[in-house]
């Protein structure tokens, strides 16, 4: 393997990284719709972070994909922030989010990829710079 293919996501682990993102894009995407069109009423606030989630997923992949690295960073930052912060707040105060979100008790609900992902991430992206 090439080092071009080591650092690219033509191939190897760069093409699973944006294969799983691309899984959660969709995932947190359909789901969200979903939950703002059947019964937005029940927790606006979970179903638009759930959402959001989605919108950053789609973009990760993107970026991801098409080797726009400092987009990548952005958004997968942005995307660790939010996985920290609504996974902190859902655990200490779970009423706050009265239906689970894709980043509730830190993905807790899709076996915590979504703690473990923006890591993994942000250190491709590292990665595939130098």
């Amino acid at each position: 393997m090439s080092d071009a293919q080591k650092t690219s996501t033509s191939g190897g682990f760069g093409r699973a990284l944006v294969a799983v993102y691309a899984v959660f894009a969709l995932a947190a995407a359909a789901r969200s719709i979903y939950q703002l069109v059947a019964k937005a009423d029940e927790a606006p606030v979970a179903y638009a972070l759930s959402a959001l989630a989605g919108v950053v997923y789609v973009v990760a992949t993107y970026a991801l994909a098409t080797d726009r690295r400092a987009l990548a960073a952005a958004t997968i930052g942005f995307e660790l922030a939010g996985v920290l912060v609504v996974g902190l707040l859902t655990i200490v105060d779970a009423d706050l989010f009265p239906d689970q979100t894709v980043w509730s008790d830190f993905g807790a609900g899709y076996g915590f990829v979504p703690l473990v992902l923006p890591f993994v991430g942000l250190w491709w992206v590292r990665r595939a710079r130098s």
